[in-house]
């Protein structure tokens, strides 16, 4: 599923808050980002269409769900992203999203712990995979 970066603004705000309503949407997005109504009104339909939330009618208001998890939906997005790189630049993406992104000290402790593992299989060092069947040597 492609989530657009201005329909990630909208779905953090949906994630957040479990059941949202425009009005609050908008509100929300107008104080963060000073988006008109009509963008994020927009936004909320262009995301039920692409069945990332459901909407269902309360009296005069329209109430809008995430239908689809939060992390799952991220680790989507992420392995998408690494999937279209050259495996010998996934490691130092990695380390340049480790070193720009605050992490808590059990964040911290799971990533250890993680490369603690992963460090016992892991090999001297990462082929290309941009040309199959080509040596090269992606810098």
């Amino acid at each position: 599923m492609e989530i657009s970066p201005a329909e990630w603004q909208v779905m953090r705000i949906a994630w957040t808050l479990q059941k949202v309503t425009s009005s609050q949407v908008i509100e929300i997005l107008q104080r963060k980002k000073n988006w008109k109504p009509a963008t994020v009104k927009t936004l909320l339909r262009r995301l039920v269409q692409k069945k990332v939330l459901v909407t269902t009618k309360q009296g005069r208001y329209f109430i809008y769900q995430p239908c689809v998890q939060e992390q799952e939906t991220m680790n989507l997005a992420a392995d998408d992203l690494f999937s279209s790189m050259c495996e010998m630049h996934v490691g130092r993406t990695l380390a340049h999203v480790i070193e720009e992104h605050q992490l808590s000290k059990k964040d911290i402790s799971n990533l250890q712990e993680l490369l603690n593992k992963k460090a016992l299989n892991a090999p001297d060092a990462v082929e290309c995979n941009c040309v199959p069947g080509e040596e090269m040597h992606c810098e």
